[in-house]
C-alpha cells in the first residue's frame, strides 16, 4: 500500500516543541514535493508547509512562519516538520502527502495531493 506514516505528535505545553516525521511506505519520495497539512475539529484541512523535490524551495502558512521548519532526507525516505513555539491554535491532526509534481502546487488545500497517511495528533495545552 502506498502511503505515508506520520509520527512524533503528542501533548505539549504552549511554547514547547515537537518534531514530526513522515516516512514514505511502498514508494520513494525522491521525485516529489511533500506537504504537511493539519485539520482541527470542525475546521477545514489547511496546508501548513511544503518542500520541493530538491529541498531548495519551501513554503509556509502565515500562521506558522518563523516557528515551523520543514526538511527532508531522501536517503531515509522521510520528511520532517520541526515545530517550535507551539500555540494552542496549533492543536490538530497533522498529515503529510505528496504533490503531483516536484513542486508545491496547490499545497494550501492539498486537493491534488496523494498517499495520505493516518496522521498524528498534536495537542498544545497547559
Amino acid at each position: 500500500q502506498l502511503q505515508f506514516v506520520e509520527s512524533g505528535g503528542g501533548l505539549v505545553q504552549p511554547g514547547g516543541s515537537l518534531r514530526l516525521s513522515c516516512v514514505a511506505s511502498g514508494f520513494t519520495l525522491d521525485y516529489l514535493a511533500i506537504g504537511w497539512f493539519r485539520q482541527a475539529p470542525g475546521k477545514e484541512r489547511e496546508g501548513v508547509s511544503c518542500i520541493s523535490r530538491s529541498g531548495g524551495s519551501t513554503n509556509y502558512a502565515d500562521s506558522v512562519k518563523g516557528r515551523f521548519t520543514i526538511s527532508r532526507d531522501n536517503a531515509k525516505n522521510t520528511v520532517y516538520l520541526q515545530m517550535n513555539s507551539l500555540k494552542p491554535e496549533d492543536t490538530a491532526f497533522y498529515y503529510c502527502a505528496a504533490s503531483p509534481s516536484m513542486y508545491c502546487l496547490g499545497y494550501r488545500t492539498g486537493a491534488l495531493y496523494n498517499y495520505w497517511g493516518q496522521g498524528t495528533q498534536v495537542t498544545v495545552s497547559s
